[in-house]
């Protein structure tokens, strides 16, 4: 299961708003119209880098009180945000990045990870990282600014009361496609299947078990959660049905082909659609009719965090009004803290591939943890698809 992507990481954006990056408000669909109707309402060196940086010191508290190591989805921080952060408090931030929820919990569980003092577990992953016991739970008294939150995300089911996780961002799943080359625009995922021999080796879908299999299942009329075996080997039968048309797997790199023509139709996470979209109107997203996932990814503390003081510094700075509106008018995605999007500029507020609209939220689902057995099926099929 995965999520996040590396967008652009040498290219000057012509617009106003700087490149971003993937789930689960898990909830009713009444529920989940609620948020898109609540949404219409420095001077220290600061590194941000895709490899490890070295430690300062063990887990525990011997590491550098003045310095917080960040391990994170790419495009959620930036030299503005950072730097903003050490003028307010002192702290030098270095920012790594890693590429997928299963890279990022790897390495915090062989022990690599020890120099983190925050995180960015994506909300399904949460419950596993805490059953491993690597997310430490939050002193919510040391906490302010969650009261400004959505109501979904008030009180989360991924996370009840936020014990382990505060919620950064959220955003869907769908089509990314160009429309001066497709004679007729997809509306929803059988499209793929219907237009296979014109797409063919020109489609992307997402390195992702659950979402990738998750849109195939919705395809067939069956949840993203499915834990029937039927149902799952019946995605799976038609995912490999598409396979010959399928030209990767990837959650990042697509970009430039879709620029350029060279790829027609990519699934793709909304906050990332909508900066390849700024970089060019000819592309366009589209939420698939029959529905796709809803995610959210937070903010937390592991517990082997060397500087947790400063690791609370971050969560309130994140969770400030106008440092978030700020962030979200730079990096491009969509916040769930009410009170900051009343900050935002009105053109990217009503900007449907940011905000979705409540009758589009209303088709999603959250991806939710599934039984032990369901997800051996997942990964074996997974493992089939994209090992053959």
């Amino acid at each position: 299961m995965p999520r996040k992507r590396v967008l652009y990481p040498n290219r000057q954006f012509p617009r106003p708003f700087s490149p971003n990056r993937r789930r689960f408000l898990q909830g009713t669909a009444a529920a989940m119209a609620g948020v898109a109707l609540s949404n219409c309402r420095g001077n220290l060196a600061n590194v941000q880098s895709s490899e490890p940086s070295s430690a300062d010191g063990n887990a525990g508290g011997s590491a550098s009180t003045d310095r917080l190591h960040i391990y994170t989805w790419a495009n959620y921080t930036d030299d503005e945000m950072t730097s903003r952060f050490t003028e307010q408090t002192g702290i030098e931030v270095v920012v790594d990045i890693f590429e997928s929820n299963e890279a990022m919990q790897a390495k915090l569980t062989a022990g690599g990870g020890d120099i983190y003092s925050i995180i960015y577990p994506s909300d399904y992953v949460v419950q596993e990282m805490v059953d491993l016991g690597l997310l430490a739970e939050l002193d919510l008294s040391r906490i302010s600014g969650l009261d400004n939150l959505l109501a979904n995300w008030q009180d989360p089911l991924y996370d009840p009361g936020h014990a382990h996780s505060i919620p950064f961002s959220w955003g869907t799943s769908g089509l990314l496609y160009n429309k001066t080359v497709l004679t007729t625009p997809p509306t929803d995922w059988d499209y793929l299947w219907e237009n296979q021999a014109e797409l063919s080796r020109r489609i992307t879908l997402l390195d992702d078990v659950r979402e990738t299999l998750g849109a195939v299942l919705k395809s067939l009329g069956y949840s993203y959660n499915s834990e029937d075996p039927a149902e799952i080997e019946a995605a799976y039968n038609r995912l490999n049905e598409l396979k010959p048309a399928i030209a990767s797997f990837t959650t990042s790199g697509y970009e430039d082909a879709l620029l350029g023509g060279d790829l027609l139709v990519v699934m793709a996470y909304s906050s990332d659609a909508a900066v390849v979209i700024e970089e060019d109107p000819n592309l366009e997203y589209i939420v698939p009719e029959s529905g796709t996932s809803v995610w959210t990814d937070t903010v937390a503390i592991p517990t082997t965090a060397p500087n947790v003081d400063a690791a609370y510094q971050w969560l309130n700075f994140i969770l400030e009004p106008e440092a978030t509106a700020k962030s979200v008018e730079n990096l491009f995605f969509a916040t769930p803290n009410a009170t900051a999007i009343d900050l935002l500029p009105d053109e990217l507020k009503s900007n449907d591939d940011i905000f979705p609209p409540k009758e589009v939220v209303e088709k999603c689902e959250g991806i939710a943890p599934v039984e032990e057995s369901a997800e051996e099926l997942y990964d074996r099929y997974w493992t089939q698809i994209t090992g053959a």
